[in-house]
């Protein structure tokens, strides 16, 4: 069957070439799109040396369906060279890149595509895209996924054409604006037979609010902690998931992060979501813990709790995850340190920019049109108010302390009311 037929994927990343090894397996033309840089340039260099084809490895073999490799038999350097031959457009890039890669698309171009696919949306993204396809007469079916598959990563000296897969999420949520839709059903059957359960949503809103960066990642890494590791790092490392002072995990945080998730629900509801029971989501579709540290019963209750007990099980959950609890002791006791994930200081690009990593960058924008889309709907959301004051003082402090020295336009305090006011215009129904 042929329900994705011809498949581009715009960007070069390491998330868009395990997505060409992915899809390859499927009939129709299979292309690649990226920006017209020199990073990307690199890669598609790359690629023609390589008889343009690109290579997933994995490093647990029992995610040996997502290795292999895939012939890119079309490739841009830039989106405005993208021609109208394409019925399926797979974003590649992170969120806050989904309106950049639409606007430097030909208009015919856009117009042509029968559906576009979102491997890691943020919360609206699926309305932002949407809404600004039909603002140009074309009306795609849009499919968010709640998140990217899996962990994938270049491999060093190969400009990128090759990557490899650490690991891979047991559960994603696959959403669509077109109810029974072929091709959803068909990308999830890709995916599960990845390894990857898949579940539907009844909406792209309800896949996009199952990711879990948007519930925990804001009071990891907006707090005074993380931001001096990230913007000023001492010579000693500090560690995302650890309990303070090695890291920011302390009482005061998961309070930040349990209120952050009672916000983020309401804002979910006011879009015509269904909110998620945090801890049992952490469980379910992250890494689990013993039943001896938390219960199925009390995850299963988690929200009807009080706050006080809430937030005591959260505290657990990340105590019980110092170490990891399934993995096996050497011969002197001792755990694998799970916990052991160190914050990534700011470092030069390839531009000669200083820049910030992913993490927190990407978190920044989702957590802003989180805000944003609050303030539209008049839901109050004073812990992600806070968290993000945090954030863009240390990002302006930053700045200042860098200068004269060039910074990437990631050191600028933004809005993204576009980005909002899209997501947030009158819903129309779908085709």
């Amino acid at each position: 069957m042929d329900e994705l037929g011809n498949i581009l994927i715009a960007g070069t990343g390491p998330v868009a070439v395990q997505s060409a090894v992915l899809l390859a397996q499927l009939p129709g033309e299979l292309g690649i799109a990226g920006r017209d840089s020199t990073r990307a340039a690199e890669f598609f260099t790359s690629v023609e040396h390589h008889g343009k084809h690109v290579q997933a490895q994995v490093q647990n073999p029992a995610h040996g369906a997502l290795a292999g490799q895939a012939r890119l038999a079309h490739r841009y350097l830039g989106y405005h060279r993208v021609r109208p031959d394409w019925d399926t457009l797979v974003m590649a890039v992170p969120a806050d890149a989904y309106l950049p890669v639409l606007r430097a698309l030909p208009e015919e171009t856009l117009s042509a595509m029968k559906r576009i696919v979102l491997l890691s949306p943020t919360l609206g993204s699926a309305k932002l895209v949407g809404e600004y396809a039909r603002r140009r007469a074309a009306h795609p079916e849009v499919i968010s996924c709640s998140s990217y598959l899996g962990d994938s990563r270049q491999i060093a000296g190969t400009s990128g054409i090759k990557v490899l897969t650490a690991g891979v999420k047991k559960r994603i949520y696959l959403g669509s604006t077109r109810t029974q839709s072929p091709a959803a059903a068909r990308l999830a059957a890709v995916l599960e037979a990845a390894g990857t359960a898949v579940q539907a949503a009844s909406t792209p809103v309800e896949a996009e609010a199952r990711n879990m960066s948007l519930y925990v990642h804001p009071a990891l890494f907006m707090n005074e902690l993380a931001l001096q590791a990230v913007f000023s790092p001492g010579p000693v490392p500090k560690y995302v998931y650890k309990l303070y002072p090695e890291g920011p995990v302390a009482p005061a945080l998961i309070h930040t992060m349990a209120q952050a998730w009672r916000e983020l629900n309401a804002v979910t509801g006011a879009l015509g979501g269904q909110g998620v029971n945090l801890l049992q989501f952490m469980l379910e579709d992250g890494y689990p813990v013993r039943p001896e540290s938390i219960t199925p019963q009390a995850a299963a209750n988690f929200d009807k709790l009080p706050a006080a007990e809430q937030e005591y099980l959260l505290y657990v959950r990340y105590a019980s995850l110092l170490i990891d609890p399934y993995s096996q002791p050497d011969e002197h006791g001792r755990y694998f340190d799970f916990s052991a994930i160190a914050f990534r200081p700011i470092f030069i690009n390839d531009q000669g920019q200083w820049d910030i990593p992913r993490m927190p960058k990407e978190d920044y924008y989702r957590t802003k049109i989180i805000q944003g889309l609050a303030r539209k709907h008049a839901v109050p959301c004073p812990m992600i108010d806070q968290l993000l004051e945090n954030y863009e003082r240390a990002l302006e402090d930053a700045a200042r302390q860098l200068e004269p020295q060039p910074c990437s336009p990631q050191f600028r305090v933004e809005d993204f009311t576009e980005h909002v006011d899209m997501i947030g215009s009158p819903s129309r129904s779908a085709a």
